[in-house]
């Protein structure tokens, strides 16, 4: 079963927000996509800050003047089998993002909502398979 893994945000000042998310939040910069996104990390979730003006430039087939929210992801243990079930069950195939063969590839979907989201099988910097492993170890 899939691992909700992945948030991506869009906005008009990217150091500014990214600024925000490391100081309210203590969130550490994982990897930067020169002036179009950085991804943010609490140790377990990847939260993507995208430029408005890289996602909403012409062309982009997710331009959609949306800031906020604009996708969600979910780390899977087989593309091809998740693919078909999200199918099966009513998701329409959007379009694929990244390197097949690298981290942050995905494969975008509409939900039967139109809400965007995607699934990865090698998942997104910063973003831990395992929620658990990013624990505190217990002191006895």
């Amino acid at each position: 079963m899939g691992k909700l893994r992945h948030l991506a945000i869009v906005v008009k000042d990217l150091e500014a927000s990214c600024r925000f998310y490391e100081k309210c939040f203590d969130m550490k910069r994982a990897f930067q996509a020169g002036q179009h996104a950085v991804y943010l990390t609490d140790g377990v979730m990847n939260l993507a800050v995208l430029a408005y003006d890289s996602v909403n430039r012409p062309g982009s087939p997710t331009a959609d003047g949306r800031l906020g929210i604009h996708h969600f992801g979910f780390l899977v243990d087989d593309l091809k089998k998740s693919q078909a079930l999200v199918e099966a069950s009513g998701a329409q195939y959007a379009m694929d993002f990244g390197d097949p063969n690298g981290m942050n590839f995905e494969r975008k979907f509409l939900d039967p909502e139109g809400n965007l989201f995607d699934i990865s099988e090698k998942g997104w910097y910063g973003a831990l398979a395992d929620a658990a492993a990013a624990k505190e170890p217990e002191t006895v």
